[in-house]
């Protein structure tokens, strides 16, 4: 009697663990149901404006400003992009830009990569000071030291000339930068660095063949930072260029845009010149950007 009194009771806790295991699943389910279908309408909200340039682009002038909107050309205009080559030098600034692009993204890469392993892996007097204080700068805008970078730059002869874009990121690569690799070097451990001084290694040989090979989904990351700014970047280059030939891409789309002439499908032609690139990078370096972002947060010394 005993024992059936037991294992009916065993049976009734086994069923009931089984119904709020199935209680549970059931919400699990439903919450993440809930997620996905948030994240896809923000996503599809987030992707309108790029939709709309690629159709604005391939669309006939009438098109552009029909309503209700076109959202699918017809007849699809793919000669838009070869009149945008035609009406500006596209090609002349889709080369300046890739050139100070690819300059800015190694001295970026290189100079936060060393001064990251300064304050990582080095001790001096001094070190969590001025560590702050680098850190400090990244609450200064830009603009404030606009006037100054100017002056300097116009008195080396720089104006109209890449190099202002280009020769600072040789020197530090941005406290941001510099944030974000110091903090994956802290991730690494220091065992690498004692094993390579025993063989007799430099501070800069461990910093080139141990750190720098270890930190690539980092140095990744900061590249494609590097790259998203520096091919957008506006400011800079129209205060620091004036000749059409030196013009960036982001700098050079101005030409398209005239009071006179409403011609946005060629102008929507010519911005995804600018657009394609970064699209394409995404894509590509998504799983380095995600991997080196995430991981610079495991250590917080």
């Amino acid at each position: 009697m005993a024992s059936n009194v037991t294992s009916q009771a065993q049976s009734l806790a086994s069923s009931q663990a089984h119904r709020q295991r199935r209680r549970k699943s059931a919400r699990f389910y439903i919450r993440r149901l809930i997620q996905y279908a948030a994240m896809t309408a923000l996503s599809i909200v987030f992707m309108v404006p790029l939709v709309w340039i690629i159709s604005s682009s391939l669309k006939t002038q009438g098109q552009v400003f029909a309503y209700p909107p076109v959202w699918i050309p017809d007849p699809i205009m793919w000669s838009n992009y070869v009149e945008a080559l035609t009406r500006a030098p596209l090609l002349r600034w889709l080369w300046n830009t890739t050139f100070i692009t690819v300059l800015a993204i190694v001295g970026n890469v290189l100079s936060s990569s060393m001064v990251a392993f300064g304050f990582a892996r080095l001790r001096f007097p001094g070190k969590r000071p001025l560590f702050i204080l680098l850190l400090s700068t990244m609450m200064l805008p830009q603009v404030v030291t606009l006037i100054p970078r100017f002056i300097m730059f116009k008195w080396w002869g720089w104006m109209d000339t890449p190099w202002p874009m280009i020769i600072p990121t040789f020197f530090g690569g941005g406290a941001f930068n510099i944030f974000l690799v110091r903090q994956f070097y802290l991730t690494i451990p220091k065992d690498f660095d004692e094993a390579a001084r025993i063989d007799g290694a430099s501070n800069w040989a461990i910093w080139w063949r141990i750190l720098v090979p270890l930190s690539r989904p980092v140095l990744i990351a900061i590249g494609i930072f590097s790259f998203v700014f520096h091919w957008n970047d506006f400011m800079n280059p129209l205060i620091f260029l004036f000749s059409e030939k030196n013009k960036t891409l982001a700098l050079g789309l101005r030409a398209f845009i005239n009071p006179t002439d409403a011609s946005w499908h060629i102008s929507m032609a010519a911005s995804m010149y600018l657009v394609i690139p970064i699209t394409i990078l995404f894509f590509v370096g998504q799983r380095y950007f995600i991997r080196g972002v995430v991981m610079t947060g495991i250590a917080g010394r």
